[in-house]
């Protein structure tokens, strides 16, 4: 079977959540760069790449590679492409985004106005027709040219895979389904360990951790754009991707996973985007102040993404709400907690340095991630009949 390389984005500084996620899928990284991972696989890599990562914004099929300085190149060696190989006679095509970074060719108009007569030059001398009436599948291409290696990509996704289909109500400031899912799998929670939100909002993070721990897949319920091209992608992989995502679900699974919030209107929408996720039974959401936040469990975790000022008028109550932070948290001897904040004094106002701290870029924002950790359980003690039984 033919191999391809695909490229999957992501946030800055989650580069190694990625990369593992896909060697856990089962393909070769060939590249790990600032804010994107390229791997090797077939066609059926596509579908199970869709379906099953978590913290990807789309997969993208890398078309090719190529040198170009002067329009001149860009125009020829797009045109030397094989389109016929992937978009048909009666296809829609366009350069949905290109971005240029030190390279002499930088503007993204006219990148795109000349890849786009290129490819249409090549498909009339393929198709025989000097007009194309793009009235079939949709192939958008994404173009990035880096210190002049222009880098062409069909992508199959669509609609960004953060939009898993379940989040239709909103909190102010969201954190994204693709980001939450990082932060969770950057901390050792598992299924089995209590998990506590206590600035839930709509309830991204609850969600998102209830569906890692009953492997639901994040594509479970949406469509990808790649589904539409029949004659690339056949309608095969697209139900054995589903059939496998549906057969690892764990159906009879209990989990402690709690989401607070003190706006009682949030609440109700965090409730109802976890039925729509189909985890509502495994995630308790209840109006609460943090301040009330206590619990008689061991070894919890608390991973949230706190207010951080977006608005002027909020930033003035940052200092006393994470000195409430470190003292409710702080309280909770044997937890550990992760944070995500954008505010640069927070370790400050929590009262303890984070025994480590990452830095993420949430769209143009630099956040940091501290992670606080507790002690780790102690393992459970084998029982002298199990012992006699063994020795």
């Amino acid at each position: 079977m033919r191999e391809y390389e695909y490229i999957s984005p992501c946030h800055f500084g989650l580069e190694a959540v990625l990369k593992k996620e896909i060697k856990d899928l089962g393909y070769e990284i060939t590249n790990v760069d600032n804010g994107k991972v390229t791997f090797k696989g077939d066609i059926n890599t596509c579908a199970r790449a869709n379906m099953f990562l978590r913290t990807t914004e789309r997969v993208l099929l890398k078309v090719a590679s190529f040198k170009a300085e002067t329009f001149d190149e860009l125009f020829e060696n797009i045109k030397a492409i094989p389109w016929e190989e992937y978009i048909p006679v009666d296809g829609k095509f366009w350069v949905a985004k290109a971005n240029s970074v030190n390279s002499k060719l930088f503007s993204p108009s006219d990148i795109q106005s000349i890849i786009k007569k290129a490819i249409v030059e090549r498909l009339k001398t393929i198709y025989k027709k000097e007009w194309f009436e793009e009235s079939g599948s949709s192939y958008p291409l994404r173009v990035t040219i880096m210190k002049d290696l222009v880098t062409v990509c069909l992508d199959t996704t669509g609609e960004s895979l953060h939009r898993r289909g379940y989040r239709k109500f909103t909190s102010k400031a969201p954190i994204t389904e693709t980001l939450a899912a990082a932060l969770i799998m950057l901390t050792p929670w598992n299924k089995d360990r209590i998990l506590v939100d206590p600035f839930c909002g709509s309830g991204t993070i609850p969600i998102e951790a209830a569906l890692i721990g009953a492997r639901i897949a994040p594509g479970i319920k949406r469509s990808f754009l790649a589904e539409t091209w029949e004659g690339f992608y056949p309608d095969i992989i697209w139900k054995q991707a589903r059939e496998e995502a549906l057969d690892l679900q764990l159906k009879d699974i209990d989990m402690n996973i709690q989401g607070y919030d003190i706006d009682g209107e949030i609440i109700k929408a965090a409730r109802q985007n976890a039925r729509l996720a189909g985890v509502d039974h495994l995630i308790h959401f209840q109006q609460k102040d943090v301040a009330q936040l206590s619990s008689s469990k061991k070894y919890g975790f608390i991973i949230t993404n706190p207010p951080y000022g977006e608005r002027l008028e909020e930033r003035k109550n940052l200092p006393d709400l994470y000195k409430l932070i470190g003292k409710v948290f702080g309280s909770l001897d044997t937890w550990s907690y992760y944070i995500i904040t954008a505010y640069e004094n927070a370790e400050k106002y929590i009262g303890r340095k984070a025994d480590k701290n990452r830095k993420i870029y949430n769209g143009m924002i630099k956040t940091y991630f501290y992670q606080y950790m507790g002690p780790k359980p102690p393992k459970p003690k084998i029982t002298e009949q199990y012992q006699t039984d063994n020795d």
